[in-house]
């Protein structure tokens, strides 16, 4: 067993025991101490150890933890928002026994509500929700942020950032990694395109073949995703945070087989079992990429959890899903809708907007979708077909 799984045992073990016996008994104290001494082998010679809970799953760094699974406490640790840990060498015991404490109050519910119970903060041993990006605001309502004038800029050509994009997932099927600088380009490429006009523009790409797809769809999504993250007042770091999730939510699609992929007809069970591995699949491998993005691997395993705990993949624990998922889930269904099928033709918008207002409260955030719709009967809209090269198929039902 690792260092690492060894302290998450033991942090459990001690978590049980304190929902047994009260502050100062005996028992409380050698379990957190037990507790202490794993953290102190974990650390080592590392200047800090980090560990995320993503559903039931634990992930050290950025490496899934396979040695631990099923771990109960990933769940019951996320459900209440302890979706990171991170602690520094030279913590002292005095320090990990008031980190203990907060997290018992925060599995409890009894936390006090102020700013340094609300995010992760500068100590020694901490814990939180993971975060948009660093150091964005925690006001969700601040005001939109000015584009500045910069005067005439030429568009970019949204063919050239289809062809960045397909570069990129041919990386990430390579097992090469996910290039993320160059995911972070594609967003800013987007974003300049975004605001070439005094509206909003909304540069969705018309699908005329499956090849394009998943790479059209995933940079709709991110265009969707950038401009309700500006609608909702985030700011820029968290809007691009947010369009680079929008841009990687369907990356775990390359480790679908291709013929189930581009199968053009309703999918049997075996096969749809296939298709809902996605979004793990896609979280762990942006986890995987040495400075991946926490947000873009939250989203790509959330965006097909509904609000009222349905959909896939299953939560063990009930719980909330991240702002930015419930951002990204909106744009996926709209793109989706707005898409043509085999089994049918795309829909109009406003039958879309409809749609997605009927599933506000169940499926998706009444509030994410209100902002939405808004957004786009105040956007000018823009589909811009692409070439064909004959291929005709494209994903069958499964979304």
């Amino acid at each position: 067993m690792t260092p690492e799984a060894g302290y998450l045992l033991s942090l459990g073990q001690a978590l049980a025991t304190m929902s047994l016996y009260p502050d100062g008994h005996p028992a409380r104290e050698r379990a957190i101490d037990a507790s202490f001494e794993q953290l102190l082998t974990a650390l080592g010679n590392t200047p800090c150890v980090k560990f995320s809970f993503l559903g039931g799953e634990s992930i050290v760094g950025h490496r899934p933890m396979t040695e631990l699974p099923g771990w109960e406490w990933a769940g019951k640790l996320a459900a209440a928002q302890i979706e990171r840990i991170e602690i520094d060498a030279g913590v002292s015991r005095d320090e990990y026994v008031r980190f203990m404490d907060e997290v018992w109050n925060q599995l409890g519910g009894t936390r006090s509500s102020t700013a340094e119970s609300r995010q992760m903060v500068h100590l020694p041993a901490r814990f939180g929700p993971l975060q948009l990006a660093r150091g964005a605001a925690d006001d969700l309502n601040a005001s939109v942020p000015d584009i500045p004038d910069q005067g005439p800029t030429t568009p970019v050509a949204l063919d050239d950032e289809l062809a960045a994009l397909e570069w990129l997932h041919r990386e990430a099927t390579s097992g090469d990694g996910i290039p993320l600088a160059e995911a972070e380009a594609i967003v800013g490429s987007l974003s300049v395109t975004m605001h070439t006009e005094q509206r909003l523009l909304l540069p969705l790409l018309t699908i005329k073949e499956f090849d394009q797809y998943t790479l059209t769809h995933s940079c709709n999504v991110s265009v969707l995703s950038i401009g309700l993250s500006e609608r909702v007042g985030l700011d820029a770091e968290a809007v691009r945070a947010i369009g680079v999730a929008g841009l990687l939510h369907d990356i775990g699609k390359i480790r679908i087989p291709r013929d189930v992929l581009i199968k053009p007809g309703r999918y049997s069970d075996a096969e749809r079992a296939i298709m809902q591995r996605h979004p793990v699949d896609g979280a762990r491998i942006i986890l995987a990429q040495q400075g991946g993005s926490d947000v873009a691997a939250v989203v790509a395993y959330e965006h097909h959890i509904y609000l009222d705990g349905g959909g896939y993949p299953p939560l063990r624990f009930a719980r909330g899903c991240h702002y930015a998922s419930r951002i990204v889930h909106v744009c996926d269904i709209y793109d989706a809708l707005c898409t043509h099928r085999p089994y049918r033709a795309a829909w109009d918008p406003a039958q879309a907007l409809e749609y997605l207002e009927k599933q506000g409260g169940s499926e998706l955030d009444p509030e994410m979708v209100k902002s939405f719709a808004e957004m786009i009967r105040d956007s000018s809209v823009s589909r811009t077909p692409l070439p064909s090269t004959g291929a005709t198929a494209v994903p069958a039902s499964s979304r």
